[in-house]
């Protein structure tokens, strides 16, 4: 019996890649938004643009009927590692968890996903991340005022609630063999004067490596799908933002690294533009 699509987006994939990423390699992305962007946060930096359904509540947008269907006609072969990213927060999703369980059963590939850490206070979002291989959160803000400056989060999400989230991830995930947890910190010159205070809350949550990151990737004017994968050629209205400089990534490395107490990667390492 054919997979039941979801009539609002099955003409649409919920896989798109392989693209490459600087941190993990060939990535085969799976959205679990797909209708439009959707998210609890609406960064100022980020690839999707202004977020359109801006949201904290938690349903299903693509069935996983769907998502297997998508997954068997792509090639995910090609991948190191499959993440759930996409149009926006994966953990929106109510069957995240579901999700995981068919691509590790399928393709037997790690699996990883990008939060924004917004719904980690949720014991049920906490549950569906245990089998996912990787998870890597986003910090950016070390205080409420930068939170709500970069981060624009929606009502009712605070930086003490995601901390606290992300502490409780940290103590249950840690319990599971062969998990990582990073932590993925987007420096602008908007939050440069937090370092000290935001490797206080990396030694909190004690993720296994610090990312720093920097924005290579320029702000669309306006929400198109192709802006879940990379910008190669963007062939949309797109503004380019204010990343660091090398010399100001080596001083926050190096602060960073004599304040911390796990290694950290970065951006400009190897000279890492997304490509």
């Amino acid at each position: 019996m054919p997979p039941k699509l979801d009539p609002t987006t099955a003409h649409l994939s919920s896989v798109y890649g392989p693209v490459h990423s600087w941190r993990v390699g060939s990535s085969l992305g799976i959205d679990l938004l797909l209708q439009t962007s959707i998210c609890s946060f609406n960064c100022i930096y980020c690839q999707l643009g202004d977020i359109q359904n801006k949201t904290i509540a938690r349903q299903i947008y693509v069935t996983t009927d769907q998502v297997e269907r998508d997954l068997r006609l792509s090639a995910w072969e090609e991948a190191d590692i499959i993440t759930l990213s996409g149009s926006g927060e994966p953990t929106l999703a109510e069957n995240l968890g579901e999700v995981i369980h068919l691509i590790k059963e399928y393709t037997h590939k790690p699996v990883m996903v990008l939060t924004n850490g917004t719904t980690l206070e949720n014991a049920d979002v906490r549950r569906d991340l245990m089998d996912a291989d990787l998870v890597a959160i986003k910090l950016d803000a070390a205080s409420e005022k930068t939170l709500q400056m970069m981060n624009r989060p929606v009502a009712g999400v605070t930086l003490a609630g995601i901390i606290l989230g992300a502490t409780e991830f940290r103590r249950e995930y840690k319990q599971k063999p062969n998990r990582k947890l990073s932590l993925q910190c987007m420096f602008m010159p908007a939050n440069l004067s937090e370092v000290s205070e935001l490797a206080t809350l990396i030694n909190q949550i004690q993720p296994d490596e610090v990312q720093l990151n920097t924005p290579k990737r320029p702000y669309p004017l306006q929400w198109v799908l192709d802006s879940r994968g990379n910008h190669n050629a963007v062939e949309y209205p797109a503004v380019n933002l204010k990343t660091l400089t090398p010399q100001q990534a080596e001083t926050l490395e190096s602060a960073l690294a004599a304040a911390i107490q796990c290694p950290i990667v970065s951006i400009y390492n190897k000279s890492h533009a997304e490509k």
